[in-house]
């Protein structure tokens, strides 16, 4: 797999068309940090490490819903393996004034777009949900 956030962030969108309450995604570090911004910003209801299938570890993702639509309505990857995007901290963008959410990686860790201004960071832009 050579895109291992972008293949977690199909799988939700995937899970959520089609009213999947959860969702099975290998586990990785880098996984769990952006999990955490998600559940941290209220798109999911959480997440739970797991032993999946064959003794791998495993992350099993609970869906957050309201009224019967997806909480998460547009996931995009911005920073892919085969071109990387690093913004400094007066560049990271707002999505949709602020409604939104921009995850980036920096020197201090994963964290949401908000948090990396008032850390004064910048990093790689690595996905974008609205």
């Amino acid at each position: 797999m050579n895109d291992p956030i972008g293949d977690m962030l199909t799988r939700i969108r995937n899970s959520q068309m089609r009213g999947k309450s959860t969702v099975l995604t290998p586990a990785s570090k880098m996984r769990v940090r952006v999990l955490d911004v998600l559940a941290a910003e209220g798109y999911i209801r959480g997440y739970e490490q797991i032993t999946g299938e064959n003794g791998h570890p495993a992350i099993e993702i609970s869906l957050k819903y309201f009224e019967g639509t997806p909480v998460i309505r547009e996931m995009k990857r911005v920073s892919k393996p085969g071109r990387r995007v690093y913004m400094g901290v007066k560049d990271i963008p707002q999505i949709r004034q602020g409604l939104g959410v921009s995850i980036v990686s920096t020197p201090k860790g994963v964290m949401s777009d908000a948090a990396a201004r008032a850390a004064n960071v910048g990093g790689e832009v690595l996905c974008t949900v609205f």
